[in-house]
Parts: structure tokens; sequence; C-alpha cells
């Protein structure tokens, strides 16, 4: 085959030429000799590759201790709203429990009260607003205090002290004129009503029943009863 040229040139490989083609060999025997490393030069080529792998590890476990922090901040927020909710719940329950047991309490408390008055409504009976109605109303309050007396024995001293004047006041014997006139149905005068006064009848000496029990009560003591007394006491 016949070769052609151009006019003005070689066919000789230039400088320039050469260096190229120098670089591309030395290239090739770098690329050769890297993929032909000895034995040792692996521990080296290992060495730097694994830089990146430990620094992913370092980031990773950072990564994951910041997680379980949070998760472990997140889990004693939890227990704390799980306890107050709790307590919470703990006392509302006893709250209800007093309240229930203080309502349980009034009503007990009213119905006892109820029964009560009504026991009482039913054991004290109706006095006739009289004479007779007064010397037992008495009857029923000295048997309650303990104080002795028969319907008779009380009926005799009152006929002769007022003949039955609740109203009746003496003027004119030794404590009227010691200023301690004797009044009411028994005659008594002011210092003995308030020594013997029983507790649950009136402080009135005019008052009928109070006057009964009261000159009955200073009777038991100093005669034993009033159906002992048979004049002046």
């Amino acid at each position: 085959m016949t070769e052609t040229t151009t006019p003005g040139h070689s066919r000789r490989l230039t400088k320039a030429h050469k260096l190229s083609v120098a670089g591309v060999a030395t290239l090739g025997a770098a690329a050769l000799a890297f993929s032909l490393v000895p034995a040792n030069a692996a521990e080296t080529q290992t060495v730097v590759a694994a830089a990146p792998v430990a620094w992913s590890k370092v980031v990773d476990g950072a990564q994951t201790q910041a997680v379980q922090q949070h998760l472990t901040v997140q889990q004693v927020v939890a227990d704390q709203q799980a306890k107050v909710a709790k307590d919470a719940k703990a006392a509302q329950a006893a709250k209800d429990a007093a309240a229930k047991a203080k309502a349980e309490a009034d009503a007990k408390k009213d119905r006892e009260q109820k029964a009560a008055a009504s026991r009482s409504a039913t054991r004290t009976p109706v006095f006739a607003n009289n004479l007779d109605g007064w010397i037992k109303e008495a009857l029923f309050i000295m048997k309650r205090e303990g104080i002795p007396g028969t319907y008779a024995g009380i009926h005799k001293n009152i006929m002769r002290e007022s003949s039955g004047n609740p109203m009746a006041i003496n003027n004119w014997d030794i404590n009227a004129q010691n200023g301690i006139p004797s009044k009411g149905l028994l005659q008594v005068i002011a210092p003995t009503f308030k020594a013997y006064h029983v507790k649950g009848t009136k402080f009135d000496l005019y008052d009928p029943v109070a006057n009964i029990v009261a000159a009955c009560n200073y009777a038991a003591d100093r005669y034993g009863s009033m159906d002992n007394v048979n004049s002046a006491y």
C-alpha cells in the first residue's frame, strides 16, 4: 500500500507526540501498579478506607444516644403525668367517699332525731291546763327526776296554801315582811324556788308546774316528800 503524506508533515512522531505517549504510558503503569499493590499495601488501603466507616459509626452512635435520651425523657414525663392523674383520681375518690359518708351520717342523724321526737311525742302525754293537769304534769317530771310525791299529797297542800290559784301571793306573813313574799300554788319564796328549780320547767314562780315541782323538790329535801307536809313548811 502506498503511503501518502501531507506536504509539510513528517511521518515521524514529533516531540509533543512522544511526551503524550509517555504520559499515557506512565498513567497506565501507575494504574497497573495500583492494581498490583503488594500484600502489605492492602493494610494501608484498608486503614485509609476504614476512616469514613468509623466516622459513620460515631454519627450513628450519637444519633442513637440522642434518640434514647429523648425516649427516656418522654417516659419520665409520661410516668409523671400518670402519677398526677392517679393521685388526682385517688383524691377525688377520697373526696367522694367523705361526702358520701357525711351524707349518710347526716341522714342517720336526721332519722334518729325524727325517731327520738316521735318517741318523745308518744311518751309525753298532753296535759290539761287546769289544776288536775298541772299536778299530773308535775308528777310526770318528778318521776323523771326522781322526786318523790303523790297526787293526793300535792293536791292536799295546794288547797291549803292557795286554794288552787296559781297567782296567789302572801303579803302579810314574815316572808312578806322581809320582802320575799310566798307565791304560787304551793306558796314558794323566790330564794327557795331558785335553789330547787328543776331544769326543763319554766323559771317562773307563778308557772303552776314549775312551782309544784320546785316545792316538791324542796319538800323531798327537807321532809322526805310533799306527802309528809301537813302545815306551813
